[in-house]
């Protein structure tokens, strides 16, 4: 058979049933190839959305979302969604095509040493230098991009190696079990819980994957611990739980930030330190932290580490739990604290959320926008987020009942990642609504995809934030520089006649009455759809004014 033949076998043998990209000339034979096979080719309009499609697809399924490219500029142009999967931990596997091997020597057309450029930002990139290679080099691609924690691999197939006559055989996939906590670690973690004065649990990206967050309930339960989580850790704990004290990730004196100040044990699980640092939540002294992960901690002066506990997480949180009914079950002294004693914090912050939800005013005030979404988005639909100050608004304000329902670029912070995001998550779940929440600076930069949505007849629902500047840029700037900040404003175009120019559904509202309506009929279309909302951004600074006002008391 020919080489592109067998690698198109191999990717079907993992399981492989979309592939999103842009193909070129160098790998036209794969995409011959892929005529002949039940995997669907998703066309993009960039390669960078088809690296964001793989990416999203890649977190809610956990197994590694393909994206496609040729050589040159289509490789370069997956780089920031490569990156993105890779940081955020979302299994991704890219295929790029190259020169063919007679001129890779030298200066020639489009050549470039795309294995290096890649190799940072990935878990491994390798070329296939010999078609017998293609079996090996395709099963590890996938065995490293799944295996946690989870990232982007890079395949490269030059040209003339895809077209030459090969034998082979794809490598079956199978499951890796991954190991088991130490039992010393997992006793002193149960030792140093028991001995806290007021603990408190730090939910992260690798909480939401997998069984962990059933565990991690469990956990939440028996202790009387509460959950407070990351950016990517919603939903690891349903926020109806009264375990659950919400989010923390903004670089200011929230309510759960002043609340962690208190705490002298924190039992961090599935917590990347790239989610957000521990110099932010960790700034008094004397804080014991256990660390439960798939790796060993990070080293951060910020983050001492009193137990390492690791190994699967799902599986150290089963063996905590265990050890903690051995202890203490039988002598009716579970849970080991009285979670009512964070009902007043929690409390505070519910009615923290709910201030402006029937708010009239007209740009509407972000904190209004989010508790309509949520009042309109059930407990399994999914929101993604794009970055930009509504980002941060979101992190907030939206809450989820279960996880993998809120959808971050946080490890990177990608701009552009939602629209084309939104495509991945909808042909990963075509069950679920899917609403992408952009800024009107980030939703022009991967616009172009709507036409992929619209020509699948996908129904993702596209909100944009109206306000006409660098928002989340301003308000830095704001908070840097005593209220100054660099020229930042651009125009738009009218999203509501650019929506029906592609065929879709669009809406601009003009009072805050029309958004819950607008949702409902925007979810009710059989393609995309798209919302603008004038917002006002003017909440920013109050916003940040009030958190340097919050005082807690436990």
């Amino acid at each position: 058979m020919k080489a592109s033949d067998l690698f198109v076998r191999c990717l079907e043998a993992e399981g492989v049933t979309h592939i999103f990209g842009i193909p070129g000339e160098e790998n036209a034979d794969v995409m011959i190839s892929l005529l002949d096979s039940p995997i669907k080719f998703v066309l993009c309009r960039h390669e960078q959305a088809a690296a964001f499609m793989a990416d999203t697809y890649g977190r809610l399924t956990g197994k590694a979302g393909v994206c496609l490219a040729t050589l040159g500029p289509g490789a370069t142009n997956l780089v920031t969604g490569v990156a993105d999967a890779n940081m955020d931990r979302a299994p991704v596997v890219a295929i790029i095509g190259q020169a063919g091997t007679g001129r890779l020597h030298k200066e020639s057309h489009q050549n470039m040493d795309a294995i290096a450029m890649f190799r940072p930002i990935t878990k491994w990139a390798t070329t296939i230098s010999n078609p017998r290679n293609i079996p090996e080099v395709t099963r590890k691609a996938f065995k490293l991009a799944e295996s946690e924690k989870p990232g982007a691999t890079l395949i490269e197939l030059p040209e003339d190696l895809a077209e030459h006559d090969t034998s082979g055989t794809p490598i079956a996939a199978y499951r890796t079990r991954r190991p088991a906590a130490d039992h010393k670690a997992v006793a002193k973690a149960i030792d140093v819980i028991a001995a806290a004065k007021r603990p408190i649990i730090l939910s992260g990206n690798g909480a939401v994957r997998k069984r962990a967050a059933r565990q991690l309930r469990r956990l939440a339960e028996k202790t009387g611990i509460p959950v407070v989580n990351t950016f990517m850790g919603k939903g690891a704990v349903s926020r109806r739980d009264p375990h659950c004290v919400f989010t923390v990730g903004l670089q200011a004196r929230d309510h759960i930030t002043h609340a962690m100040d208190a705490c002298d044990v924190v039992i961090a699980v599935g917590y990347d330190l790239v989610e957000y640092s521990p110099e932010h939540w960790n700034k008094s002294e004397g804080k014991k932290i256990v660390h439960v992960d798939f790796w060993p901690a990070e080293v951060d002066e910020s983050y001492p580490v009193a137990v390492d506990v690791v190994g699967d997480i799902a599986d150290a949180l089963w063996q905590m739990n265990e050890e903690i009914n051995r202890r203490y079950d039988s002598e009716g002294k579970l849970p080991l604290f009285d979670i009512g004693s964070w009902a007043k914090v929690r409390q505070t912050i519910l009615d923290d959320f709910a201030m402006e939800k029937d708010d009239g005013s007209f740009p509407m005030k972000p904190q209004k926008i989010l508790w309509d979404v949520r009042g309109a988005l059930g407990p399994s639909d999914i929101l993604l987020s794009d970055v930009g100050a509504h980002k941060m608004w979101i992190s907030r304000y939206y809450q989820c009942d279960e996880p993998n329902t809120c959808l971050i670029s946080n490890g990177f912070c990608s701009m552009g990642f939602a629209l084309p995001g939104a495509i991945g998550a909808k042909i990963a779940h075509p069950d679920r609504r899917v609403l992408a929440i952009n800024g009107d600076a980030g939703f022009l930069m991967n616009f172009q995809d709507i036409e992929t949505a619209a020509r699948l007849n996908l129904n993702i629902v596209v909100m944009v934030w109206v306000d006409g500047e660098y928002g989340l840029i301003k308000w830095k700037q704001q908070n840097t520089f005593k209220g100054r900040h660099s020229e930042l404003a651009f125009t738009n175009p009218d999203f509501e006649l650019l929506a029906r120019s592609f065929g879709c559904w669009g809406k601009t509202l003009t009072a805050p009455d029309q958004l819950k309506p607008a949702l409902a009929d925007a979810f009710k279309q059989e393609g995309p759809a798209i919302i603008a909302v004038p917002v006002d951004y003017g909440e920013n600074m109050k916003l940040t004014k009030r958190l340097g006002a919050i005082t807690v008391t436990l």
